[in-house]
């Protein structure tokens, strides 16, 4: 009976579940966009207005091109970020002194919404790319530093006495005790970070910008076509899917003992 139960729990097919959620989320738009009236297009609406800005670009500049403009600013940004902040996060969370000096100064920027220092980056640095970048740094810094210094903390101290226990100094304690432990949590962190991101840069290219995703929505809501804003929304989307399925991959090639049992 055993055998047979794993064989069934095996063979289970869990991906006609998220074919099932698809074909409700896009049924349900359906219905609720197709009375002429709807302000909001059709998922038909959307495809249409899709190859339409492949073949005239907005502003001078193709589709590609204002993916390729916003990806750059998230990425210079986002691992600016993710290397500042998980070095910031480990050493809050490892060296005591240098948490009771910082974190409370952390602890007091971190609500702050990312998208509210768009008003003193501009005035400070202009409208040029580095205002963009710095905003999209700031909503990525903070998830990273957060995860980070919460792993760091909550490292099972039994595994840190047993590499005492071993002879481990404190650099092997931190390199390779600590941060294998803190992986999963730091790339949760990543993951996180990214979506933000993405918030930010849409946010900053709305109000400063002649290229980028976010620009095309802010053009799409100047000209009522909100059509073009969800084909931006699309974009994000699936470019937002691809970079979580590489970072999953990621976590799978660096944690694989999550994966025993899936």
């Amino acid at each position: 009976m055993k055998k047979k139960e794993k064989t069934a729990k095996k063979f289970t097919p869990y991906w006609l579940l998220s074919i099932l959620a698809l074909v409700l989320f896009f049924g349900g738009w359906y219905v609720l966009t197709a009375s002429p009236d709807s302000i909001i297009p059709t998922p038909a609406d959307v495809v249409v207005r899709f190859f339409e800005v492949l073949k005239e670009p907005i502003a001078n500049v193709p589709l590609w091109e204002h993916i390729l403009v916003s990806l750059r600013r998230v990425f210079g940004a986002f691992l600016a970020a993710a290397v500042l902040g998980v070095l910031f996060g480990v050493l809050l969370g490892w060296f005591k002194t240098f948490r009771k000096i910082f974190y409370p100064l952390y602890n007091l920027l971190r609500p702050i919404p990312p998208i509210a220092w768009i008003p003193i980056i501009v005035l400070l640095f202009g409208i040029g790319e580095l205002p963009k970048m710095i905003i999209v740094f700031i909503g990525a810094f903070t998830p990273i530093v957060f995860n980070t210094y919460s792993a760091v903390l909550m490292v099972d101290p039994l595994v840190l006495n047993a590499g005492i226990v071993l002879g481990a100094n404190e650099r092997q304690l931190l390199f390779q005790v600590a941060l294998p432990d803190c992986i999963p949590s730091i790339i949760a962190g990543l993951k996180t970070a990214m979506s933000i991101a993405w918030m930010c840069v849409v946010a900053a290219e709305m109000i400063v910008s002649r290229a980028g995703v976010g620009f095309l929505i802010n053009r799409g809501m100047e000209n009522s076509d909100t059509a073009l804003v969800m084909v931006s929304m699309v974009v994000i989307a699936a470019v937002s899917a691809t970079i979580t399925f590489i970072l999953n991959k990621l976590e799978e090639v660096l944690c694989p003992w999550l994966t025993i049992g899936k």
